[in-house]
């Protein structure tokens, strides 16, 4: 009897760049999202997905149950937290606060837009086959896009669709490459690499990087960091193999 015929799974990811009211996603808000899905094994782009994310106020997202009483509109105004929009984090994007209210998304309608967009993308069936995220430092991103889950409600979800494991508290943790870490493995050796910012990586790699800190614009820079390096990876560098280091044995009998 035949084995049965194994049909090879197609992985994917999604790079993905926020830009941020301020460095800290407890208090800062998302102003714009990017995302790109691509193959991890042509690197073809298979979706792009970009949009401003309107201002809003800070969520209640734990805590103990309060009661309810009723409020009337002023309270309600006075009452609310709003996320930081700071002048210099506005500025380092080119993002304004009219540009937030005038072409800004509902935080809501962008999360679920990262659901379906992921489930959309993901080519394969299987656990193994959920996409991963790639950006440039992107646990800085991993954190508002928590966030936006989190408000939205959809943090099972995003645990459905995204490859990645629960910590030791219990908190979804997504997986994740960095293009910092790929550019790492390719100038760990090069002394005049001192530092690994992604307008130098591109730099070095000959990449071009056009209008940095836009969220699109940083995205298809950062996965054409991972082409590149995944290319030289792939193949042997500047012509020599990489020597494999060997243990020597320290057993000369093995029980069976």
């Amino acid at each position: 009897m035949a084995a049965p015929i194994t049909e090879p799974k197609i992985y994917t990811a999604i790079g993905l760049d926020f830009e941020t009211g301020s460095l800290d996603s407890t208090t800062g808000a998302c102003t714009q999202l990017a995302m790109q899905a691509i193959r991890l094994d042509t690197f073809d782009v298979l979706d792009r997905y970009v949009k401003y994310i309107a201002p809003y106020d800070k969520q209640d997202i734990g805590g103990p149950v309060k009661r309810k009483v009723l409020k009337n509109k002023h309270e309600i105004m006075q009452g609310r937290e709003s996320m930081l929009y700071e002048p210099a984090a506005l500025d380092y994007s080119g993002i304004t606060m009219d540009m937030l209210v005038s072409m800004g998304v509902d935080y809501k309608e962008v999360a679920r837009s990262v659901i379906d967009f992921t489930k959309k993308n993901t080519l394969s069936k299987g656990h193994q086959a959920k996409p991963v995220l790639i950006g440039q430092n992107i646990t800085f991103d991993t954190g508002f896009l928590q966030q936006l889950m989190n408000y939205s409600g959809l943090l099972k979800e995003f645990e459905k669709v995204f490859a990645g494991n629960k910590d030791f508290y219990g908190n979804f943790q997504p997986h994740y490459i960095d293009t910092i870490d790929l550019a790492r493995l390719v100038f760990a050796n090069d002394p005049l690499m001192s530092s690994y910012k992604l307008e130098i990586i591109c730099e070095r790699l000959g990449i071009e990087l056009d209008d940095a800190h836009d969220a699109d614009a940083d995205v298809t820079a950062s996965l054409n960091v991972v082409r590149v390096c995944s290319s030289r990876l792939r193949s042997q560098t500047d012509g020599e193999e990489i020597t494999i280091r060997k243990n020597e044995k320290s057993r000369k009998h093995f029980k069976i």
